[in-house]
């Protein structure tokens, strides 16, 4: 069986105010928050990280060794939206941003589109299915929606009602290929992952 961890980077000027990200730096609090995640992980799993400062900050700041950068789990490229704000894109072009949401193959910021970002975690899913172990992606909230999404076979739209906190722990596992999900959006005090002694096998 393949057991994957995600695990949202810790809070970051964005996310506190609704911005597109950039590569913005995590902020104190959230570092010391992140200091917990380690409690809450497999002892024995492959580390993976997205490549944006705010996901490897988030894993030094829980001190997690033998890192592996994967550039399949970036965050959505948003082009020129990225470090503004929804409020203030919206403000400027409300039309581009409602097409955003409403049509997954629109792309008015020049970066992806929510169907390529989504057709490449699921390349990726596909990819780790094959596998056995235990593996940890510190990834971004995004990422994490759209693994969720192909992990149920469900609609795009699905995508804007999955939510994903700043280090929130979501589980996946493989079975023959196929993916269940068997938690979302799980708080770090609420996480066991290493409740059962067996579980990192």
């Amino acid at each position: 069986m393949r057991r994957l961890l995600l695990v949202r980077h810790a809070a970051t000027s964005a996310t506190r105010t609704a911005a597109f990200p950039a590569d913005e730096p995590i902020e104190e609090r959230g570092a010391e928050a992140a200091a917990r995640l380690r409690a809450a992980l497999p002892h024995r799993a492959t580390v993976l990280v997205s490549p944006a400062l705010r996901c490897r900050q988030t894993a030094a700041a829980a001190q997690l060794d033998d890192l592996t950068p994967e550039p399949a789990i970036a965050e959505c490229d948003f082009g020129d939206w990225a470090g503004r704000t929804l409020q203030d894109v919206h403000a400027e072009r409300p039309d581009e941003v409602g097409a955003w949401m409403s049509d997954p193959d629109a792309a008015p910021h020049g970066g992806e589109s929510q169907r390529a970002f989504v057709a490449r975690i699921a390349a990726w899913l596909g990819r780790e299915a094959s596998g056995d172990g235990a593996t940890v992606a510190i990834t971004h909230g995004g990422v994490v929606k759209a693994a969720v999404v192909h992990a149920l076979g469900a609609p795009l739209e699905a995508f804007w009602r999955v939510d994903v906190a700043p280090l929130a722990l979501t589980e996946l596992h493989a079975h023959d290929g196929r993916w269940t999900v068997s938690r979302v959006n799980a708080a770090l005090a609420d996480a066991d992952a290493d409740a059962d002694p067996e579980a990192d096998a």
